[in-house]
């Protein structure tokens, strides 16, 4: 199959460069299918994250809550939700859902930046300042619901010229999109991304790359070049997360991570390259956010893995 899991942690799949590492397809083909399960446990929500493609989601079935700063969308099974590029958002579920997702370039649909593609349709609407989410009307936009059920089912069978018809089919997905903020879309393609969310992004970014270090709100504050109480303001208001508490959260996942990947490595040695002080701050941590000790969670991992 074409399609595949986005991993456990997507949190761990952002770069410094504030995009995400996680490859969508190649660079011949710049789409990736993914089939995901989110549940309420901590490590298997849809963390806040962008990226420079568009991205589809549909609820294949459950409930889901998707959010962008701001806006949130309560999603049940059949409904599809889509994401303009560089926006960020996130997601979490109660329960358990399953979803069917797509994350692809513009450049799929447009085959380059010079071509009328681009330049009448997909930059005007990835510039769109209206757009940043849309919840497809299931009555009015059934079409390109299934449109987009279409082209991940030709993802994943992956039969002789999928390509054509994964392109075609979300090509008629993003014509939807485009008549839906036609009166919004802007020619000149220039770029709307709210300041508040710019500078949360670069605070985000600074973060993820020097979790490993000590860091004050001032150091996170400086990365954008704001003062601390614009810097708490700019995390309320945007993502509703103190920046401390995105950190600690960042820390014990990564965490998380370390205790399956580097087996040998003691549970002080992953606490101190996880920027915590102490073994014991980082078990009482740990506990908090996983119900569980980092010794008995990395039993878990090695029982699952046999």
């Amino acid at each position: 199959m074409s399609l595949k899991a986005c991993g456990i942690n997507p949190y761990l799949n952002i770069t410094p460069q504030r995009r995400e590492l996680q490859p969508h397809g190649t660079l011949d083909f710049p789409c990736g299918g993914y089939a995901e399960c989110y549940t309420s446990a901590p490590d298997r929500a849809l963390p806040w994250h962008w990226h420079d493609d568009l991205e589809i989601i549909y609820i294949l079935s459950g409930e889901m809550t998707a959010e962008i700063p701001g806006q949130c969308y309560h999603l049940a099974a059949g409904d599809c939700i889509a994401f303009n590029s560089g926006v960020l958002h996130c997601g979490s579920t109660d329960t358990v859902c399953h979803i069917r997702s797509m994350v692809f370039s513009p450049s799929l649909v447009t085959g380059g930046k010079d071509t009328a593609f681009a330049k009448k349709y997909l930059s005007p609407l990835t510039s769109c300042g209206a757009f940043r989410a849309w919840v497809f009307d299931p009555i009015t936009e059934a079409d390109a619901i299934q449109q987009f059920v279409t082209a991940y089912q030709a993802l994943d069978q992956k039969t002789p010229g999928y390509e054509f018809e994964v392109r075609d089919k979300l090509s008629a997905v993003c014509m939807a999109l485009c008549r839906r903020f036609a009166d919004s879309l802007d020619q000149s393609g220039t770029s709307r991304r709210n300041q508040n969310e710019a500078r949360v992004q670069q605070m985000l970014a600074f973060m993820q790359e020097n979790f490993s270090h000590n860091i004050t709100v001032a150091d996170v504050a400086g990365a954008a070049g704001i003062g601390e109480r614009e810097c708490l303001r700019c995390f309320q208001k945007t993502i509703h997360i103190p920046p401390m508490q995105y950190l600690l959260k960042y820390r014990i996942m990564r965490g998380a991570e370390a205790l399956l990947t580097r087996p040998t490595a003691t549970i002080a040695q992953v606490a101190v390259s996880c920027g915590f002080d102490s073994p014991s701050n980082f078990s009482q941590h740990f506990r908090r956010f996983y119900s569980c000790t980092p010794r008995e969670y990395r039993l878990r991992g090695r029982e699952k893995s046999e």
